[in-house]
């Protein structure tokens, strides 16, 4: 994959196995205990520093890219936990794409082209919010999107199958060429969604956040999931592995996926550049030229 040895997934109780094992209807929505709020924050804000000083050596070693994989229902929190973890990252290093309805050029593409136009450069993290799997879940849920897609050979009992044969391949090839991959889906309740669409409603500095559609896509609720836990299982893979969070409490999803992403990057064990000793002299030759001038 690269100078360093291959990246694997880091633990944690919340990622998915490659076996196919995985069941949507057991994966947690809150947390095993209730944490104390403060607690949580001094976590979330020990993790982001730490993340925030990876991201310097990431930069600076420019071996990876680093791309982090941001899917859910509405209201799940996707937007603000982007915004909680990656809080003071160096722009430079850091770039976020949100994915809506493809446009027409797009679409005169093929579904994962969209997707290589934004894939971070070397040294850099890469964040979608929603990506390339709306074309095997929210396609899927609602499959009369595939007729706007004017695919040439539509084959609708094989076309899911192919799609995630595509994906697992395309992240497979990113990998093998120094792309970590890290894909989070944040797992909120039925009737946490619920209370938050209400809050969409009931507070005027919420509502521009409200779409009608949200409540027409509930209805889809035990669709969604059905697509969510097969695209899950059969792309969770060691090189490109899923974590599903519990998103019933914010803080406490912030911190886990906080401590998620710093462990990634510190198992690349990040170096800063190091110089020979030629280098070294020509340094020291610019530092005498500069206390003379």
């Amino acid at each position: 994959m690269s100078k360093k040895s291959p990246w694997t997934a880091v633990e944690s109780r919340y990622l998915v196995p490659d076996d196919g094992r995985f069941r949507i209807e057991d994966a947690p929505t809150e947390p095993e205990k209730r944490l104390d709020k403060d607690e949580l924050k001094a976590k979330l804000e020990q993790r982001v520093d730490g993340v925030r000083q990876l991201q310097k050596r990431l930069y600076a070693d420019d071996s990876y890219s680093v791309l982090f994989v941001f899917q859910a229902m509405d209201a799940a929190g996707k937007d603000g936990t982007i915004r909680a973890v990656f809080t003071g990252v160096n722009p430079a290093g850091f770039q976020v794409f949100s994915f809506k309805v493809p446009s027409h050029e797009e679409v005169d593409h093929d579904f994962l082209w969209r997707i290589a136009e934004r894939l971070p450069e070397r040294g850099r993290i890469g964040v979608f919010n929603r990506s390339h799997y709306e074309e095997v879940i929210i396609t899927r849920v609602h499959p009369e999107i595939l007729e706007n897609q004017r695919l040439p050979r539509l084959d609708e009992k094989h076309v899911w199958e192919e799609r995630f044969d595509s994906i697992r391949g395309f992240e497979r090839h990113l990998a093998q060429n120094g792309t970590i991959i890290v894909k989070f889906f944040l797992n909120v309740s039925l009737e946490q969604q619920k209370r938050r669409l209400l809050r969409r409603i009931d507070d005027p500095s919420r509502n521009w956040k409200f779409n009608v559609s949200d409540i027409d896509e509930r209805e889809l609720w035990p669709d969604y999931m059905k697509a969510y836990e097969e695209a899950i299982n059969e792309t969770s893979k060691s090189w490109a592995p899923w974590y599903v969070i519990p998103a019933d409490d914010k803080p406490y999803m912030r911190a886990e996926v906080a401590k998620i992403i710093k462990k990634t990057l510190e198992s690349l064990n990040l170096e800063y550049p190091t110089i020979d000793d030629e280098a070294r002299a020509s340094l020291a030759a610019c530092r005498v030229r500069l206390e003379e001038q």
